[in-house]
């Protein structure tokens, strides 16, 4: 045999195993970034779903935490990172759709991470201490009328639940001050404790103390009434249309990732958020699985873009530095 046939043999003999290594992605453990400490609801939601997706990805995901700067740090590092399809970040909506509008400068352009898959959505409540002498919408707005003002808690100035609050008052023509807690037990304490007369707090976070007595459900901000709180009327069921809005949860990947890299990240998740053990788990802890695609992904991200930036506009909301 001469060398030429060698080598075309050679080629042959080795193009299948060529072919095998390159369709074993993952072949080492994915690092997915989580902008939050470590027991809150994104980290929560990215732990449930490393988990699910064990058994597509034997070499694991790890989860790693950098709190910090409203998950600014972890978008900027994952933003920038190598774009192999390794390293991925368990997104929310604050740090991609929002960001942009209540931030006057970033350390990272949200457009330079490509959607993956959503993951889940969580909707507010908007609860009062169970000693305030109310028992509706209609009887808080009425009674925040008679006070000079009315204070809400938020868990950071330019989340959800601060303009929640601020496009209540505004719609329903009464003064209300927010004040800022760095972390949710602050929050909730000073709410307990009647410090503050109102918060908008994700359903998972409020719904033990509701139901326990100790905080007034009023309405639910989400498209639907919540599993955990079923008697509690949605915003726009109670005529109030504007002032739905939810939270949500998803993966996106640098935006430099091949697209059939996207595709193989993207697969898995999906499949994953369509196993029933997988969706009771994120209900139990309060979330509702919304899986979509990256198509439908990045739709969702360019309207709530368009409507946050709008809802700064509207409400005077001065851009943090």
């Amino acid at each position: 045999m001469n060398l030429t046939r060698r080598a075309v043999l050679g080629a042959c003999l080795t193009l299948p195993f060529a072919r095998a290594a390159k369709a074993a992605f993952p072949d080492r453990s994915i690092r997915m970034l989580v902008g939050f400490p470590a027991g809150t609801a994104p980290d929560l939601v990215a732990r449930l779903l490393a988990d699910a997706l064990k058994d597509a990805w034997p070499a694991g995901v790890v989860v790693e935490n950098r709190p910090g700067a409203a998950g600014h740090i972890a978008a900027a590092e994952a933003s920038r990172a190598a774009a192999d399809g390794y390293n991925l970040l368990f997104s929310e909506i604050g740090q991609i759709a929002m960001a942009p509008s209540t931030f006057a400068r970033l350390t990272y352009d949200p457009k330079d991470l490509a959607p993956i898959a959503r993951v889940v959505t969580s909707d507010f409540a908007l609860v009062v201490p169970a000693s305030l002498p109310v028992a509706d919408l209609d009887g808080f707005v009425a009674w925040a009328r008679q006070r000079p003002t009315t204070f809400f808690g938020t868990f950071g100035p330019g989340t959800l639940g601060h303009f929640g609050a601020v496009m209540l008052a505004a719609q329903s023509g009464f003064s209300q001050e927010s004040v800022h807690f760095r972390a949710t037990g602050e929050g909730m304490t000073a709410l307990l404790n009647g410090d503050v007369q109102g918060l908008f707090g994700s359903v998972a976070l409020v719904a033990p103390h509701v139901r326990a007595g100790r905080l007034k459900a009023l309405a639910v901000t989400g498209p639907q009434r919540s599993a955990l709180l079923p008697d509690v009327a949605t915003m726009a069921q109670l005529g109030r249309p504007g002032l739905e809005f939810e939270a949500w949860f998803g993966v996106t990947a640098p935006v430099a990732v091949p697209a059939a890299t996207q595709v193989e990240l993207e697969g898995p998740i999906l499949r994953a958020l369509a196993n029933p053990a997988v969706r009771s788990r994120l209900q139990e802890a309060g979330f509702t699985p919304a899986p979509q695609n990256r198509e439908a992904f990045a739709a969702t991200i360019r309207a709530d873009t368009a409507r946050w930036a709008q809802v700064v506009r509207e409400t005077g909301f001065r851009a943090l530095e």
